[in-house]
């Protein structure tokens, strides 16, 4: 028989009698130099290795004997690795790769395995010690969503800081190294790419958190109906980012990963797809629909929030004990500037209130927003809102109904709950776009501090558990 063949197996430690086991069995074990009633010893260990050699006759010590089972007439060998070995050699792994061949067993942690290990032990030492968090931030824009969880995760006793961020706009990323100098440090690595054109088998550095704001322009209602695209991921441009997102995962290896988008995206084949690879992955995902008005925001922005934790922290992120952290002004007068009622930023928009009378009589549904000031709160407010957009919120003329103007940025940054300071030394329309493209600010203020917290109590947890079950 060709004993030259390799079997390579990847297979759960399992547990038999609260003692660590694998199993094995197939004609594969034949073809690999398995032979019926052979026993086999523990050769050498090493670092996430075992390697096991046929014993001799004469050998005392543990063995593993090559066993028997006969099925339809056909006899084919089974083994069974039962040692405690298996857990002290790989920490909480749950599956290894066993590799035969001419009769020599390799047992090996899966990268897989060892990629769960490094980033929950990494991540709890920094959390033990103090250290601050490395983060991934794809998508960075302005930096308004890192600058929010950098403040969450200080509300919960974490430093942190941006290790590499990525962003396409050299006028964003510009913008967040000057006004956020809390997020930076002299190791920082900022991209200004394509995320696309990243090269992410270049060594990317480790990093604890994984933040993104995926480009929501092809999921939302209308972008789909604006790019006349039937399904999200058409779009030339951002349909599949979730590919280079979750490349991103794979080469920084973090222990959380936090996103955004909008409600629709929770629909889409992107986000199965990230689902399904996350938790491929060893993440456990939780997910949620959250509503600005609710943490403290003026601006009624509905968002889908993602938070993915590492399995071994062995820790669910629950939404429903996110604590708000800023009080909602009463209604929208209380955050407006005293713009002049013969300022030149009131207009008649002629063109707008024209278009809204036919896309009622079409039935679009599209109607302006055109608020006093008195209401308790107004709709979203876009990337594209300094264009003067039909359906985005305007404030009327105190006394020309005719009239009425746009926030300005710095009412926008109010609406939302920014610091103003984010877009400090850029044009209007520049602000308008940090800020109409970011997240509630508070909103991930109190997710930062819910994520603090996760890693706080999974600290507590590992620390009670018997040592020998803890990583080195």
């Amino acid at each position: 028989m060709n004993h030259s063949m390799t079997t390579v197996l990847n297979v759960k430690i399992g547990e038999s009698k609260c003692v660590p086991r694998i199993w094995m069995e197939g004609e594969s074990l034949t073809r690999a130099g398995l032979r019926i009633d052979t026993r086999y010893r523990v050769q050498t260990t090493a670092e996430h290795r075992i390697e096991l050699h046929e014993a001799a006759a004469d050998y005392r010590g543990e063995t593993f004997k090559v066993s028997s089972r006969n099925r339809h007439g056909i006899t084919r060998p089974l083994m069974e690795v039962r040692s405690r070995l298996l857990r002290a050699v790989f920490e909480q792994c749950e599956k290894v790769r066993v590799a035969i061949r001419k009769g020599v067993i390799v047992i090996t942690a899966l990268q897989l395995e060892l990629n769960i290990v490094e980033r929950s032990n990494r991540i709890m030492k920094k959390v033990r010690e103090g250290a601050p968090l490395a983060v991934c931030s794809l998508f960075h824009a302005g930096g308004v969503m890192d600058k929010a969880l950098h403040h969450g995760f200080a509300l919960g006793g974490l430093a942190s800081f941006v290790k590499v961020a990525v962003e396409l706009s050299a006028v964003y990323l510009s913008a967040s190294l000057r006004n956020n100098p809390e997020l930076w440090r002299a190791e920082s690595v900022a991209v200004h790419s394509d995320i696309r054109d990243m090269n992410w088998n270049n060594k990317a550095p480790a990093c604890d958190v994984l933040v993104a704001g995926i480009p929501c322009n092809a999921a939302s209602k209308s972008g789909l109906a604006k790019n006349e695209l039937e399904f999200a991921e058409e779009h030339d441009d951002a349909g599949t980012l979730f590919v280079d997102f979750l490349d991103g995962v794979k080469a920084t290896n973090p222990a959380i990963i936090i996103a955004e988008n909008v409600p629709e995206y929770q629909s889409t084949a992107g986000m199965a797809v990230i689902r399904s690879v996350l938790g491929s992955l060893g993440y456990q995902v939780f997910e949620t629909v959250l509503d600005g008005n609710d943490f403290g925001a003026l601006e009624r922005r509905r968002r889908l929030v993602v938070v993915a934790v590492c399995k071994r922290l062995a820790h669910a992120f629950d939404f429903a004990t996110l604590s708000p952290v800023k009080v909602k002004e009463s209604n929208l007068n209380e955050i407006l500037d005293p713009v002049p009622l013969d300022s030149d930023r009131w207009k008649s928009y002629d063109h707008l209130a024209s278009k809204a009378v036919k896309d009622k009589a079409a039935g679009k549904g599209f109607a302006r927003q055109i608020l006093t000031g008195s209401e308790a709160f107004c709709g979203t407010i876009g990337k594209g809102y300094f264009k003067g957009r039909s359906t985005e919120p305007f404030i009327q003329h105190p006394l020309d109904s005719a009239l009425s103007r746009l926030f300005t940025a710095q009412e926008h940054a109010r609406l939302k709950g920014i610091p103003e300071g984010v877009f400090a030394g850029e044009a209007e329309t520049v602000a308008h776009e940090i800020m109409g493209q970011s997240v509630i600010y508070p909103q991930f203020v109190s997710v930062g501090a819910g994520v603090a917290k996760l890693l706080r109590t999974a600290l507590l947890e590992r620390d009670a558990q018997p040592q020998y079950l803890l990583a080195a």
